[in-house]
């Protein structure tokens, strides 16, 4: 059985963290370089030509692409034939995030009870979900997730009868009601099915895909394309000045349900989307 030390996944969170706070990824600038191509709106091109300038910035001077640097969720394939060595699994996860924070001067914004409101200090603990998966290796994505745009988000529990139209007027309800509050231009997951928790984890899951990216079945890539075309005719525009480019993406994920459910969920990101993946 392969074996790896505790230590490695706590250096390997902690340059993640860095990683994905410092460089946008390329699939979410191709985005921003297309939807200022086709922005109609003078300001909202103006808008969209900025945020292409403060990645590079970010890049170069190696500073945070958001003041919001976010809540950071950690998703982990572990690997059943893979035995970790010297101490606990999620310690250490949260010990590469607090590392990540502190060294590179990130800003914390997690509280240690929703009520009390006293900061950790350190932005631990993460949010973290395991799934074991054949083989002996450790895929390790981490995800800082601010929370302009996760304040937004939304969960309905649809009847059956209900259909694509009622999940389609939900996640335009949602962007709605979002406008310039969710920091647009935004990339929109969506998870249908499953149960109510469960669909809220396949939105987020759904912005994990490269974004842009089409679903691989039919019936999805047009639902994904219906959806992004109406989100786009809502007008908002970047930074809600107006304009075409209310979304870069939308993005569906779906689960099997119960034969009396039609669980929906929207979670919502903008522009900054960030998430960096190792394999170890």
């Amino acid at each position: 059985m392969r074996e790896i030390s505790v230590e490695l996944i706590t250096n390997t969170v902690a340059g993640l963290c860095r990683e994905a706070n410092l460089d946008l990824g390329e699939d979410m600038l191709a985005l921003i370089k297309e939807a200022v191509s086709k922005e109609e709106s003078p300001l909202g091109r103006s808008f969209l030509e900025s945020l292409l300038e403060n990645a590079g910035l970010a890049r170069r001077k190696e500073l945070a692409l958001c003041q919001d640097t976010g809540m950071v969720v950690v998703f982990a394939e572990l690997g059943q034939e893979l035995h970790i060595t010297g101490g606990d699994f999620n310690a250490a996860v949260s010990e590469g995030v607090r590392r990540g924070y502190r060294e590179n001067y990130f800003r914390r914004s997690v509280v240690k009870d929703p009520f009390l409101r006293e900061n950790t200090g350190d932005n631990t603990p993460p949010v973290i979900y395991v799934q074991v998966v054949p083989g002996d290796r450790l895929r390790l994505t981490v995800m800082p997730k601010g929370f302009g745009s996760e304040n937004k988000g939304q969960v309905a529990m649809l009847t059956p009868a209900q259909g694509k139209e009622g999940v389609k007027e939900f996640v335009l309800k949602t962007v709605s009601q979002a406008a310039a509050g969710s920091c647009p231009p935004v990339v929109v997951g969506v998870g249908v099915g499953g149960t109510m928790e469960y669909a809220a984890l396949l939105a987020k899951r759904a912005l994990l895909r490269p974004a842009g990216t089409k679903h691989q079945r039919a019936d999805l890539r047009e639902l994904e394309k219906e959806l992004l075309a109406a989100v786009n005719n809502l007008g908002i525009g970047p930074q809600g000045l107006g304009g075409r480019r209310t979304a870069l993406a939308v993005q569906v994920e779906v689960y099997p349900t119960h034969i009396a459910g039609l669980p929906c969920a929207v979670n919502l990101s903008c522009h900054c989307l960030r998430h960096k993946t190792k394999i170890l």
